[in-house]
């Protein structure tokens, strides 16, 4: 039995192990994708205190060591449901995909938030072959090659900038009359001369070849209703994250988009239960503010433990 299990190695899981060990309790860390979690998608991170500018699997790597130097326990697990237990010494049990359960005292559920899809037709076709959610993974396969990104805040745009390194041409498809992200990333844009956006369009279709390839994606126009292809050999879709709570509603309530309802204090409903990073209801979701989240949530955990 642990004193605390994490759901998730992203930066507010990490930071919790970190902290929770510093006190000297036993963790356990489940993750059942990347340790690291949408960090290690970025191929530079330049707002990281302290961190001039590193990959996200370089900040993640020292994550991940730090924790693992202090003690935690670190494991790839899919976990499908939270409950409570039904011993005396403990309180919580975690069940995972493949039918290993885990008991503790204390749960910190850091399961951040996955990319968001489009939702029209022909995208799931060609998810990795043509439609990709990852530049830094995939863009590699588009060199001197002709790409869309779909999105214009921060992510949208560094993704396109990165793009914009090997292709011939991106173009940046955005839903609203303008760019949403930082300045200094739309003056990037502006200045790159392989890099063409337009305004005001949705993607309606992801297209398909007469030979069953990937044939460009179909947009129409938000003012008018007019539709039009765009040639490309591959999009790229950064439209923001969405997150994957099912597994936790049975101990915690769920707003509308799915997100853990808690504040800073990163207290869930249920005792014994907490949350951290993106998969929580908060305005900001950003590194820092995800290991800010696991600071809080870690300390909060232990004091519950007492």
């Amino acid at each position: 039995m642990y004193d605390i299990i994490i759901i998730g190695a992203g930066p507010a899981g990490l930071t919790a192990a970190i902290y929770a060990r510093r006190a000297e309790r036993s963790v356990l860390v489940l993750e059942k994708g990347a340790f690291g979690g949408q960090m290690t998608y970025s191929p530079k991170i330049e707002n990281y205190p302290g961190i001039a500018a590193a990959s996200g699997t370089e900040i993640a790597d020292l994550m991940v060591g730090q924790a693992l130097d202090l003690g935690a326990e670190i494991e790839p697990a899919e976990v499908v449901k939270v409950e409570d237990g039904d011993a005396p010494d403990y309180n919580k049990r975690v069940l995972c995909a493949d039918g290993t359960e885990y008991e503790c005292r204390a749960v910190i559920i850091a399961a951040g938030a996955e990319h968001r899809r489009l939702g029209v037709p022909g995208e799931e076709k060609f998810i990795g072959e043509g439609v990709s959610f990852c530049a830094v993974c995939d863009g590699a396969f588009y060199r001197g090659r002709r790409v869309a990104v779909v999105g214009g805040g921060n992510s949208a745009l560094a993704e396109a900038l990165l793009l914009a390194d090997g292709c011939e041409h991106v173009t940046i498809l955005q839903n609203l009359d303008a760019l949403t992200g930082e300045a200094a990333m739309c003056r990037a844009i502006e200045a790159r001369e392989n890099v063409a956006v337009v305004c005001g369009v949705t993607v309606s279709e992801v297209l398909e070849r007469e030979d069953g390839g990937f044939g460009g994606v179909m947009i129409k126009h938000t003012d008018d209703g007019r539709t039009e292809k765009v040639e490309c050999d591959g999009v790229f879709v950064a439209i923001g994250l969405e997150p994957k709570n099912e597994p936790f509603a049975g101990v915690t309530s769920l707003d509308e988009r799915g997100y853990i309802l808690s504040d800073e204090s990163c207290f869930a409903e249920t005792p014994g239960v907490f949350v951290a990073g993106d998969c929580r209801t908060k305005s900001v979701r950003q590194i820092t503010t995800a290991t800010a989240d696991g600071a809080a949530a870690a300390i909060a955990a232990c004091r519950y433990l007492g």
